[in-house]
């Protein structure tokens, strides 16, 4: 009886899937670390010389 209860149980459930999830996004940050620094920059980059422009 206490086996099927525990089997039962979701309580960690949502705690498990918000980490895995977690996990998975740092994974791809550091598998795409260098692409998303090179789109960062150019975004930035860009930003600075249209505010240059207003200025």
């Amino acid at each position: 009886m206490q086996l099927k209860r525990f089997l039962m149980e979701e309580d960690g459930v949502g705690v498990i899937e918000v980490v895995l999830i977690l996990v998975v996004l740092i994974g791809l940050v550091i598998v795409f670390k260098t692409q998303i620094n090179k789109l960062l920059t150019g975004i930035f980059t860009e930003i600075n010389k249209q505010a240059k422009e207003v200025y």
